[in-house]
C-alpha cells in the first residue's frame, strides 16, 4: 500500500523534504510506520504525536493504502 507523509520542524530536516509517497506491507500501524523512517539511535527516538488524515490518532492505528500522515513534534516557543 502507499501512504503520504508529512514532516515538520526537525522530521522535515532530517529527511530533507516535507512530504514524500510512502510504500509499505499492509497490514502496518503508524507508529511502525515512524520507526520505519526514524529508527530509534543511541538517544532513543524524538518522541512525536501522530495524525492520520487530519486526526490524532495512537501509535497502534492501522493505516490503509492512500492515508495522509503526519508525524508531528514538540514544539518549543518563547
Amino acid at each position: 500500500m502507499q501512504v503520504h507523509v508529512h514532516y515538520f520542524a526537525v522530521l522535515r530536516e532530517r529527511k530533507g523534504c516535507s512530504a514524500e509517497a510512502v510504500m509499505l506491507a499492509a497490514p502496518s500501524t503508524v507508529g511502525a510506520l515512524y520507526s520505519a523512517l526514524f529508527p530509534p539511535t543511541e538517544r532513543g527516538t524524538l518522541p512525536v504525536m501522530f495524525a492520520v488524515n487530519e486526526r490524532y490518532v495512537p501509535a497502534e492505528h492501522p493505516l490503509a493504502d492512500g492515508d495522509e500522515v503526519a508525524f508531528i513534534p514538540p514544539l518549543g516557543g518563547g
